[in-house]
């Protein structure tokens, strides 16, 4: 019986190859940066775990001026393009927006707890990207993938914690996971970062 590879089957592990060795090209070439960033995760990470209050009122505010600065833009755009399909569902959106960015700005503690269960989806979308990352890329990043792995199941094991203490540690609960969260992130680019040094050595 032969043994060859079908041809499509020689093309698609050719393919293959060529996306693992540009992956891995690009954290060669790019390790400083992903040091960099993760230096800073790791340094407001410890900052937000040290003062959570304080980490609190600043992820509400900045979500705050987020949704008010989208919402204004989205209010814009609208009325700029009325004449476009979907003009009140855009502009029903765009007001959204704004409302919600006003009502955080305006009212930031009583507005963290409903951006804590915005940020419980976030935590449970980032942590299961992150372990199916970490599961994608395990010859690329060889030994260093369980730390993006760990920092997955992090993420998920803070949703968690973060539904079980509501509503009453949502003031201080907030700042505290952003923190850990930003630690572990941090951790996990500065591990990817030196490995991709050595290596390029």
């Amino acid at each position: 019986m032969p043994t060859d590879l079908p041809t499509h089957s020689r093309n698609d592990q050719g393919d293959m190859d060529k996306i693992q060795r540009a992956v891995a090209g690009a954290l060669h070439q790019h390790w400083k940066l992903y040091l960099a960033e993760g230096i800073l995760l790791l340094v407001l990470g410890l900052v937000a775990i040290v003062i959570p209050p304080l980490a609190t009122l600043a992820v509400t505010i900045l979500f705050g001026w987020l949704f008010l600065i989208s919402g204004i833009i989205g209010l814009v755009t609208t009325f700029w393009m009325r004449s476009a399909p979907g003009f009140w569902w855009s502009l029903a959106s765009a007001a959204l927006g704004v409302l919600a960015g006003g009502y955080l700005l305006a009212q930031p503690i009583a507005g963290a707890l409903s951006l804590t269960v915005v940020l419980i989806a976030f935590f449970i979308v980032e942590g299961v990207a992150s372990v199916f990352f970490a599961l994608d890329h395990r010859r690329e990043l060889s030994g260093q993938w369980g730390f993006m792995l760990v920092s997955g199941i992090v993420d998920l094991v803070l949703s968690v914690m973060l539904i079980a203490g509501l509503p009453s540690t949502a003031v201080w609960a907030l700042g505290l996971l952003v923190g850990i969260n930003m630690v572990f992130g941090g951790m996990a680019l500065v591990a990817m970062a030196l490995h991709a040094r050595k290596a390029a050595l």
